[in-house]
């Protein structure tokens, strides 16, 4: 739209005034503006004006003829249509491109439509994956138990000759972290022959039907390659037991499964297929899929023990440079429980604390820096109040004494009031017993240790500082002896009570509808469980105290160390305990 390009006077002049100035010769030049309420004028003597007139005003029009006044009129109405006009064909051109893409779309989801139920399992070879049965340490009984499974590949005759069939499925079963995958891979590396790969959750879709369709389609890719193996990560995803839900056995996943079962072992022959599936479930898995004929071999891949735990740090320390102090049987000592993956985290935070000291080498401060962390946490804010100090100590170290008593001078690896993320305070840290951890089996006496040394905490407060003193700092680890004295008494037996399982976790409640179940117990019969859990707690909170007032010498000795260095290793607690512990 057109605008005259001229600066105005300050002075205003009215509308009577412009047309008494057209009339008598004052003006120069107008600017009409037909859609708009004001006009632009050019005196004679050089003055300029906005002056308002009416809407699209004709007597201007007229006094301005008459009086052969220059005018210029500005018609905006054609710049409007013009603009009207491009915002239309704009507008026309967004929708056919939004058509264009709409229609891109839909072919692309057309042409995918025929592999929808198409697996994504991916075929590995050797030159493929750089794992080897070398590479993986800390479990020789599994390895050497899959290092058969690629000998019935390879010479699968040796086996036939015999009458013996080779296995159709083998299961990996084992925590987290110990490395299951890890086998896999070392199988894809070293069998030689094709490897398909996927996970479960791969199967199931929204779609009902696309998930058996898939374990069709995998099976069959297989056949093409054989001898192959299938190798099913997380296999519980789909192998849950059938018929535990509510809503009923037609659904999705079991339709997944029941493809996968008759695949296994059908009518339809599947020579020269492995599968090998891995799970840290085994005990939700439906026993259709464990019984022989399908997965014809369970593979345990426990925990490693001492010497597993060194191999595996050796392995994951070789690209890491390791000061000559190091030595990795000691931190294997004190890494029981610790899994596969554990170790190679430990491993891989000492290398980001060497580097976050600018250290040119890995020492034991660095390892040790890094299992704190992953142990009891990263170390918050420091505690300033000596009175919050001094009860920190003494339920620390109250914990310490009696873990030493009961357990040896050898099961307390550190004692620290530093505090750390999500305690209240400090922390004391002790060694989990070999024996448990490689055999699963707990007896009665270690379940009154670990109650003994949870209520210790409370049982130094009480000593030191009387009943009415004592604070909440053992919150944590009440309530950790609790659920251990609960479980002594309605699992394992371990009560007054009787050899009686009453455990009512797998009750399942809705609400208070139809589904909703009586209880199991008795009410008189849940009135000696709380009685007896109550009875169990107290005997070993006195017993804590016995403990305590016994060695109360060596209580303040440790308290006073530890307030003054706010740490005690394994080390110094040994050489402190060894000369004064009263058993």
């Amino acid at each position: 739209m057109f605008r005259s390009k001229f600066s105005y006077s300050d002075s205003k002049s009215s509308y009577s005034d412009l047309l008494e100035d057209i009339e008598t010769g004052k003006i120069e030049s107008i600017f009409f503006y037909p859609r708009q309420r004001e006009i632009d004028v050019l005196y004679k003597n050089g003055d300029k004006f906005k002056i308002p007139i009416l809407y699209n005003d004709q007597l201007i029009l007229e006094k301005a003829t008459e009086n052969k006044v220059d005018l210029t009129v500005n018609n905006s109405r054609k710049e409007a249509s013009a603009a009207n006009s491009f915002a239309s064909i704009s507008l026309f051109l967004i929708f056919i491109l939004a058509i264009v893409l709409i229609l891109r779309s839909t072919s692309k989801l057309a042409s995918r439509a025929f592999g929808f139920t198409k697996n994504q399992a991916k075929f590995v070879t050797i030159d493929d994956v750089e794992t080897r049965f070398d590479d993986v340490a800390g479990v020789p009984e599994a390895a050497e138990e899959l290092k058969e499974v690629i000998t019935f590949l390879k010479e699968p005759k040796k086996f036939e000759n015999l009458g013996a069939k080779v296995p159709k499925g083998v299961l990996l079963i084992g925590p987290p972290g110990t490395g299951k995958t890890l086998l896999a891979k070392a199988i894809a590396g070293e069998s030689g022959v094709p490897f398909l790969s996927i996970s479960a959750s791969e199967f199931v879709e929204l779609f009902v039907g696309v998930g058996a369709s898939r374990v069709r389609d995998l099976f069959s890719k297989a056949k093409e390659k054989s001898p192959c193996i299938i190798f099913i990560d997380e296999i519980d995803s789909i192998g849950r037991q059938r018929g535990s839900g509510i809503g009923g056995g037609n659904d999705e996943r079991e339709q997944t499964l029941n493809q996968l079962l008759t695949e296994l072992d059908g009518f339809a022959d599947n020579s020269g297929i492995i599968v090998l599936a891995a799970t840290n479930r085994p005990d939700i898995l439906d026993a259709a899929l464990l019984r022989p004929g399908r997965f014809d071999r369970k593979i345990e891949v426990m925990l490693p023990d001492l010497d597993g735990r060194k191999k595996i740090l050796s392995v994951h320390s070789l690209s890491k440079p390791l000061s000559s102090e190091v030595d990795l049987g000691y931190w294997a000592s004190r890494t029981v429980g610790f899994s596969g993956a554990d170790l190679a985290n430990l491993m891989n935070e000492s290398a980001i604390h060497c580097a976050r000291d600018e250290s040119k080498l890995i020492s034991d401060i660095h390892i040790e820096n890094a299992l704190d962390k992953i142990t009891i946490g990263l170390r918050s804010s420091l505690i300033t109040s000596p009175n919050m100090k001094k009860i920190i100590a003494y339920n620390e170290v109250g914990r310490a004494i009696v873990c030493a008593v009961r357990n040896g001078i050898e099961s307390v690896d550190k004692i620290t009031i530093l505090p750390r993320s999500g305690s209240i305070g400090g922390y004391t840290k002790i060694c989990p017993d070999e024996d448990v951890i490689s055999s699963g089996l707990i007896s009665k006496k270690l379940l009154f240790s670990k109650i003994e040394i949870a209520l210790a905490g409370r049982a130094a407060e009480t000593i030191v500082f009387g009943e009415g003193e004592i604070t909440q700092c053992s919150i944590n680890d009440i309530s950790y002896a609790t659920n251990i004295v609960r479980e002594m008494v309605t699992k394992y037996g371990f009560s007054i009570i009787g050899p009686i399982s009453m455990d009512s976790d797998n009750e399942m409640y809705l609400g208070d509808g139809l589904f909703k179940r009586k209880p199991l117990i008795a009410e008189n019969t849940s009135s000696r469980i709380d009685n007896e859990i109550i009875n169990i707690s107290k005997i070993s909170l006195n017993n804590s105290i016995k403990i305590l007032k016994k060695n109360r010498v060596l209580l303040d000795k440790l308290v006073d160390i530890l307030l003054n260095q706010e740490t005690i290793d394994k080390k110094l607690f040994k050489l402190t305990t060894s000369e004064l512990l009263k058993v």
